[in-house]
């Protein structure tokens, strides 16, 4: 048996680098000529692995990479990027050494973090490169519209600090036509207006994500922060038709056990599923919630074997969970071969003329894609490939 996946655990998520390096250049595509490209790489690259996805979005066109937390920046800035790597929040002024060090860039909205930083770089002689937030309506962070102006007096009298950026976020970007979208863009853009207006230098200006990038090319501004769409996936139904997508994560696990029980007997915890078929088979694979495996699709979702989609039964555990594979059906009253010990097994991904989607487990679960990958990234290792 040819050896496939990690050699002391059998499951494991597969990452495709080059459809990853191929959604880059599509969104690149997307871009004027000028427009910046920060690749946003944050809960470790939406569980795919910032690492080696920061070091291939590179090498396809990435201008800038964008994170969550400080340790995830030091991260990519040991693993050897060196581009400008933003903060998308304002960590806590004991972070501010560390953001020095590793020529970090902060996103503020507080005077409190702001001038500690400015201090702290003063004593370290160097200008500390900062993004201002303006919340523009999402009530999430950031420093309120209406007050940027007033804010920026406060703060620029520090010698310690630069901006180099102004950004907001929008709450609807990905529903065509909304009402709230098009009020938050007219605030950000008034804010910028009355910024310039009073002689302040903005830095580049960005506010599109994903669904903006792909739905309101017209609001492109300096740069365009990109996430979801470079992993393959939409961020709404909205954007399926604009854009074609190439999904770049697979989970797959090998079969530990296959047995054939007798009709009755049940299966996992709670025995929420017997056995009614003399023809099946209850194969195991170790994978389970701890893996990412949400319990919530325990007797919900299908895998793939064989390039078949079969059913996943019984509570799915904290490190395994089965299926049942049919060996006769009416369809095929011939049969099928058995299940074996350490055949292949797809949780999301293809195999054969099947597909098993991030959405599809995301729709039953009733959540949203991102959430799905970033789940797989708990303790399953990946393979580049």
């Amino acid at each position: 048996m040819q050896e496939i996946g990690p050699k002391n655990r059998w499951s494991w998520v597969e990452i495709n680098l080059s459809a990853l390096r191929r959604n880059v250049r599509t969104f690149k595509k997307l871009l004027n000529p000028s427009v910046r490209l920060v690749c946003v790489v944050k809960a470790d690259a939406y569980g795919h692995g910032a690492a080696a996805c920061a070091r291939a979005m590179s090498s396809a066109g990435a201008n800038q990479f964008a994170v969550a937390t400080v340790d995830e920046g030091i991260a990519l800035r040991k693993s050897g990027i060196t581009q400008p790597i933003v903060l998308l929040s304002e960590p806590p002024e004991t972070a501010i050494d560390d953001l020095i060090e590793y020529s970090l860039i902060p996103t503020i909205y507080t005077t409190e973090f702001v001038l500690a930083y400015g201090e702290r770089c003063v004593a370290h002689n160097t200008v500390g490169k900062y993004h201002m937030a303006l919340d523009t309506g999402m009530t999430r962070v950031g420093v309120a519209a209406s007050d940027a102006v007033e804010f920026r007096h406060t703060i620029d009298f520090h010698r310690g600090i630069s901006c180099i950026g102004t950004s907001t976020h929008f709450a609807t970007a990905d529903i065509e036509g909304d009402w709230d979208f098009r009020r938050q863009y007219q605030v950000f853009s008034d804010a910028i207006r009355e910024l310039h207006a009073a002689g302040f230098y903005t830095g580049l200006i960005h506010c599109n994500s994903t669904a903006a990038t792909i739905l309101h090319p017209e609001l492109q501004f300096d740069m365009c922060r990109v996430g979801i769409g470079l992993y393959g996936l939409h961020p709404s139904e909205a954007t399926v038709s604009r854009l074609e997508l190439s999904p770049v994560m697979s989970v797959k696990a090998r079969v530990v056990r296959a047995v054939e029980p007798r009709i009755g007997d049940g299966v996992s915890y709670g025995m929420t599923y017997r056995v009614s078929d003399p023809h099946l088979q209850i194969a195991t694979i170790p994978l389970g919630y701890a893996d990412g495996l949400s319990r919530s699709l325990s007797n919900k979702m299908d895998v793939l074997v064989k390039g078949q989609r079969v059913h996943q039964v019984g509570r799915i555990c904290m490190d395994q969970c089965m299926f049942a594979y049919p060996l006769q059906t009416l369809a095929h009253p011939q049969g099928f071969a058995p299940i074996e010990r350490g055949d292949v097994v797809t949780v999301l991904g293809e195999d054969g003329a099947e597909y098993i989607s991030a959405d599809e487990l995301a729709a039953l679960r009733n959540t949203i894609n991102y959430e799905v990958l970033c789940d797989f990234s708990l303790r399953l290792e990946r393979i580049y490939l």
